[in-house]
């Protein structure tokens, strides 16, 4: 099968994390800002949009080159033979990003990008006027950085983090890739007890029982692929069911609690979607009233952030109720996703270790408290 160059893309700071998954499937990357390049087939194409948890999306780079004027940026796309991806009623906008280059104007880098294609496919399948664009969406996108400018393919169509599973949601949910991202951070395999104290809707429970099921995170859903007509539709089937004999029972407990009743109906419901449901163990109590007796576990938590002054103060004394409740739990490797700079202050403990995200456009810090399992 002919091979394409890949990349996956994913959230700033989550570049290793993906490069990790992808190495875990069987490929070798290579590395940058808000990317990891792979090789592969169409197969794969399918696999890692079926399998990522931590990507955003899956692109064919179609073509690279240097590009500092406008007719070369039309000159190298027209290039392309593009009749060989683009069926002629294919419906294909351009996406356009450019940092630190003479073409800086991204409405006319995405002009020029269109341009060339209309023309060489008009040429290619003998067509005068407008092309239709009513069949299928290819999306494409130009991406030039300091010069180097990139053509690519999205195959994923709605962004990785859909799983398909969270029909409704709390006030301000993690996306399903960043939460899965974050456990993919700790040292949860799926071997010890789980815990989130503060669950809201669910995601990061859910994403945690996925992982320990050895459950595909895109198993209820579709991708752009599906509806390219080069594409073979046979494959993803096959890794579907595939995918799905490859499922395993859960080994350890997952406990998920909230003091909102409401948005702890929620979570089960998403739970119940993505499958999982049985292997989550729901409870309503407050942080300071919480208790287990489980041992050697992981808890992973994104409590309130407090952005407003009254819900910061309401913020600040649950840091302090889990600094009273949590912190003696010492055979628990702990993890808090918050975006106070002084979380550790309320909490009573230097974390061991402490990385730096974007949730949206919000700063946040991924405070991590590391333990010795007995």
């Amino acid at each position: 099968m002919e091979k394409y160059q890949l990349y996956a893309t994913m959230g700033s700071g989550f570049e290793d994390v993906v490069a990790k998954e992808l190495h875990a499937l069987g490929y070798e990357t290579r590395t940058e800002k808000g990317r990891v390049f792979f090789e592969g087939t169409q197969e794969d194409i399918a696999r890692c949009n079926l399998w990522l948890r931590t990507a955003d999306r899956i692109k064919i780079l179609l073509k690279e080159f240097k590009a500092t004027d406008f007719t070369t940026l039309y000159d190298e796309t027209y290039a392309y033979d593009w009749a060989m991806l683009l069926p002629p009623d294919a419906a294909f906008p351009v996406k356009g990003r450019s940092v630190r280059s003479k073409l800086h104007s991204e409405p006319d880098v995405q002009r020029i990008v269109k341009k060339a294609i209309v023309d060489k496919m008009s040429k290619q399948y003998r067509r005068r006027g407008v092309l239709p664009e009513n069949g299928t969406l290819y999306q494409l996108d130009i991406h030039i950085y300091q010069d180097k400018a990139r053509l690519s393919l999205d195959t994923t169509g709605d962004s990785l983090f859909k799983r398909g599973y969270r029909i409704e949601h709390g006030g301000a949910p993690l996306k399903e890739n960043f939460a899965a991202s974050l456990i993919k951070l700790t040292i949860y395999d799926g071997t010890h007890p789980f815990v989130d104290p503060m669950c809201g809707s669910g995601t990061l429970p859910i994403e945690a029982a996925m992982i320990a099921k050895n459950i595909a995170p895109g198993l209820k859903r579709d991708f752009s692929f599906d509806k390219f007509d080069w594409f073979d539709q046979k494959l993803h089937q096959n890794l579907i069911e595939e995918a799905k004999s490859m499922q395993t029972p859960a080994e350890a407990p997952i406990w998920a609690s909230d003091i909102d009743q409401s948005i702890l109906e929620v979570a089960k419901l998403n739970a119940h979607n993505a499958g999982v449901l049985q292997d989550i163990r729901f409870k309503q109590v407050a942080v300071k009233d919480f208790k287990t007796d489980l041992t050697n576990g992981v808890i992973v938590s994104n409590p309130p952030y407090g952005k407003r002054l009254k819900d910061r103060q309401g913020a600040e004394a649950l840091y302090e109720q889990m600094g009273e409740v949590l912190k003696p739990l010492s055979s628990f490797s702990q993890y808090y996703l918050t975006a106070d700079q002084k979380f550790e202050d309320f909490y009573g403990k230097k974390a061991n270790k402490k990385r730096k995200f974007f949730n949206g456009n919000l700063p946040v810090i991924f405070y991590q408290y590391w333990a010795k399992w007995n």
